[in-house]
């Protein structure tokens, strides 16, 4: 499997699990937005952000483009 399927394969059970939380509890904003430290969304926000751009840079890379 190549990386770039490995990376979405991560965000999409990232996007499983927070479905999941937010049909349980639901999610404020601020709960999303700036989340206590420690708690299930501590981090989530970047982590997606950040392997959402390396998808991005690697489906650039395998079409010989840029951004």
């Amino acid at each position: 499997m190549s990386a770039k399927t490995d990376k979405i394969k991560e965000m999409l059970e990232m996007q499983k699990k927070f479905m999941a939380k937010e049909h349980a509890s639901g999610v404020s904003q601020s709960e999303y937005f700036t989340p206590e430290a420690g708690s299930e969304l501590d981090g989530y926000r970047q982590k997606y952000r950040d392997l959402a751009m390396e998808v991005v840079d690697l489906a650039h890379e395998e079409a010989g483009s840029e951004r």
